[in-house]
């Protein structure tokens, strides 16, 4: 598995992810359009050249919030996703981030355990924020 930073070409791919992995996924467009922002992070998890995997965070002055992570349901429970964030809490260190955050839907217990692993803890919950099914949100950080 390699992590890159995500390229144009891989676009249609992850959009394609997006469709498999959640109820209300992002368009190409809506992608294509983060990642020129120049506020936008985005990487990709390859292997053999076909994405498996990806994470988006948008930077605003020192922190950062987290907006998607995906990892293909065939591809899951193979440390992807914990690569995926590892690389974002690396470079929110490197950059001199004060906090890491992200909503993350609160029955998605493997998620939530997943960023617990690298230091998120529960800061606040959006209630009815989630539709298709309606669920609360968990608001997790990590500060640094």
């Amino acid at each position: 598995m390699k992590i890159d930073r995500m390229a144009e070409n891989q676009l249609e791919a992850v959009a394609q992810l997006e469709q498999r992995c959640f109820s209300h996924p992002w368009s190409v467009n809506s992608l294509e359009e983060e990642l020129n922002n120049e506020t936008s992070l985005f990487f990709t998890a390859t292997e053999d050249n076909a994405v498996v995997g990806y994470i988006g965070m948008s930077v605003v002055v020192d922190e950062g919030y987290i907006f998607n992570v995906a990892v293909d349901g065939t591809h899951r429970n193979r440390g992807i996703g914990s690569a995926l964030v590892e690389t974002l809490v690396t470079y929110a260190k490197k950059n001199n981030l004060c906090f890491l955050t992200l909503e993350v839907r609160e029955s998605n217990k493997n998620a939530r355990s997943l960023y617990e692993k690298f230091g998120f803890i529960k800061v606040g919950e959006r209630k009815n924020y989630y539709s298709s099914p309606a669920e609360n949100a968990v608001l997790m950080t990590r500060f640094f």
